[in-house]
């Protein structure tokens, strides 16, 4: 899944920055989460831990030994450090389901979307996430051989 939101966010992604898997951002000396999929600043592409400030996005696909870390810590931390849009995708649902956030005034989140169709949004560039295409895409896969 992480790899087709890769995908979905690369499309129309500016060439000043870069969408990655599984990168270390650097929030200060206790915190340095992962999230699963990152839209970065490419000029400190090359460090690790990346600075979180150069964070316009992050992503977290949700994990059965990870919802609530998915959907409240990590969000905390996240707002908490500056980064402007949070996604958090849900495979665990009957379909995958995908919750846009924005960072707000008062540093917290604020739920600016919750769909299972196909996802539109102009944070931080024109992206769209075909939901209906990841819920087929996932059945097919957990499916018994032969359905």
């Amino acid at each position: 899944m992480c790899v087709e939101l890769l995908l979905a966010l690369r499309t129309n992604c500016p060439p000043e920055y870069l969408v990655s898997i599984d990168l270390s951002m650097r929030v200060d000396r206790r915190n340095e989460p992962r999230p699963d999929v990152v839209a970065i600043r490419r000029e400190h592409a090359n460090r690790s831990p990346v600075p979180v400030e150069d964070a316009l996005l992050a992503v977290e696909v949700v994990f059965p030994t990870s919802t609530f870390r998915d959907m409240y810590d990590k969000a905390k931390v996240y707002a908490h450090a500056g980064i402007r849009s949070y996604w958090v995708v849900d495979p665990l649902q009957e379909r995958v389901t995908l919750t846009e956030y924005a960072l707000g005034v008062t540093r917290e989140y604020e739920q600016v979307a919750h769909t299972e169709d196909l996802f539109v949004t102009e944070r931080p560039w024109k992206v769209s996430v075909d939901l209906p295409a990841l819920t087929a895409r996932r059945d097919a896969l957990l499916a018994p051989d032969g359905e």
